[in-house]
């Protein structure tokens, strides 16, 4: 089975891909972990996705596919995932593709978590991230029992560049200008699995479960013969 995970910054798809890769026994692979890789080494292309990120912009699709397919290079035959954050562009997700069928896989379902944007504002001016772990926080929502360490692991807790209130509102704009289309096309393809992102993170892992496990139905447009 292979997965994608779409929604806006702050929708909590880190989060369910987490939740759901455990539940399902697939691996987790997060473009925004291998961005965080490669900026803590440093390196020019560590410098390259900083830049970006940090003004709240995609990296460009040509280092963005390059990194996801040497992972998914790296993949066993029988390998599955959840791909979180990727793709984030039509053209991130027909090079997606073709990544797959030259393994003769394809993309099973892309689930799409919907919060409204004034929520994901509220969402991500507050988030906290565990600096060893990567374990998130929100200061309001759910806040570390000692301020500053995480709970995990003891790690200092920041607030990320890119949860600026500036950058945030950036980041959402972004999304709605470049990734929003992607639910389009796995809508037409008949892949696209629409959740509510508004509800209890329990319940949100509950319904996307429930709905990759169940027996599969036929979309709308299939019934209709198209």
């Amino acid at each position: 089975m292979y997965l994608v995970f779409l929604g806006a910054p702050g929708a909590g798809k880190g989060t369910q891909a987490v939740a759901v890769s455990r539940q399902l026994g697939l691996a987790h692979l997060a473009s925004g972990d291998l961005f965080r890789q490669a900026q803590a080494r440093g390196d020019e292309l560590g410098r390259q996705v900083k830049s970006y990120v940090e003004k709240g912009l995609l990296v460009p699709d040509e280092i963005t596919i390059k990194m996801i397919q040497e992972r998914l290079e790296s993949f066993g035959p029988e390998q599955s995932c959840i791909l979180d954050g990727f793709p984030r562009t039509l053209e991130q997700a027909r090079a997606l593709d073709k990544m797959l069928s030259q393994r003769q896989k394809a993309i099973d379902r892309a689930v799409t978590i919907d919060v409204s944007p004034d929520e994901l504002i509220t969402r991500l001016t507050g988030r906290l991230t565990c600096r060893q772990c990567q374990a998130p926080y929100h200061k309001v929502n759910s806040p570390p029992k000692v301020a500053g360490r995480c709970d995990r692991c003891g790690g200092e807790l920041y607030e990320r560049a890119d949860d600026a209130p500036a950058t945030v509102k950036k980041r959402i704009e972004v999304y709605l200008e470049q990734t929003a289309p992607l639910t389009d096309y796995y809508r037409k393809a008949g892949k696209l699995l629409s959740v509510d992102g508004t509800q209890a993170i329990d319940k949100v892992t509950l319904d996307i479960v429930a709905a990759l496990t169940s027996p599969a139905r036929p979309t709308r447009d299939e019934r209709k013969g198209r």
